[in-house]
């Protein structure tokens, strides 16, 4: 019998595998593709969020913002400034690092707690910052009678002081008042608000009409009851809560 001779196979193999081949390798390069990118889009996200939460802790004073400080609230902010009886507040940290904003603020905290020192100011006014600027607290009893808008007489004396350090600042300046949670029963003040509101104006006027400040620098604001720096829960808190801000701000760039 003659053997059967076998058949060399004809072609260099089935057609679908050369079809399968060229998809693998796509899919491989579309991974790799992905993958890359993916990288980078980790190391931005992680370089932002670094930035970002070195930003919230300086700001909300070396704790992170999201433990507890919420935002825009000047109350529980820390003092960036050194001890003494005009300010609640500690030795600075190191400049380095810091942002031309909070460098600002350093730098205009000690030059107004020098002023407050110089001037004899430390048993009537209250240094603190917040990440808008600084903030000089004024007591409710040292500028108004209990209730009332009329600025008192001896009033004038801590005012006409204070102006000789808005004019060695450019900065903006907002004055900000704010009363104690007791509701207003008399006229002519609806509410807290408009006590709050109507002192903040009586002094932005005072330093506009009768000091001639400049009054594209100066605003007003009301906060009525609810900033408190201390719970209302006694007549010592409230006399607290009662007083009027003057808050020097920041700029962006770092100011001058």
């Amino acid at each position: 019998m003659r053997r059967k001779r076998r058949r060399d196979p004809e072609g260099g193999g089935a057609g679908w595998l050369t079809t399968y081949s060229d998809m693998a390798t796509l899919l491989l390069t579309f991974f790799i593709l992905l993958f890359t990118y993916s990288n980078v889009d980790a190391q931005k996200f992680r370089a932002l969020s670094s930035s970002l939460q070195f930003s919230l802790n300086s700001s909300a004073g070396g704790g992170s913002i999201l433990e507890g400080n919420p935002p825009g609230d000047p109350i529980k902010a820390v003092v960036p400034g050194s001890k003494g009886s005009s300010g609640e507040g500690y030795t600075p940290e190191p400049s380095g690092g810091k942002t031309m904003r909070e460098k600002e603020i350093q730098r205009i905290y000690q030059t107004v707690h020098a002023f407050v020192q110089e001037e004899g100011l430390s048993a009537d006014v209250k240094l603190r910052t917040d990440r808008r600027g600084v903030i000089i607290d004024i007591n409710e009893s040292i500028l108004f009678d209990r209730g009332k808008t009329e600025l008192k007489p001896d009033s004038l004396v801590i005012l006409n002081k204070l102006t000789k350090l808005i004019r060695s600042f450019d900065n903006n300046i907002i004055v900000e008042g704010h009363t104690d949670d007791v509701p207003m029963r008399r006229a002519p003040f609806p509410s807290n608000w408009e006590l709050s509101v109507i002192r903040a104006t009586t002094v932005v006027r005072y330093f506009v009409e009768e000091k001639h400040i400049d009054p594209c620098r100066l605003s007003a604001a009301g906060y009525g009851e609810y900033r408190p720096v201390v719970p209302n829960n006694s007549e010592k808190n409230r006399a607290r809560n009662r007083r009027v801000n003057m808050l020097i701000v920041a700029s962006m760039e770092g100011g001058s």
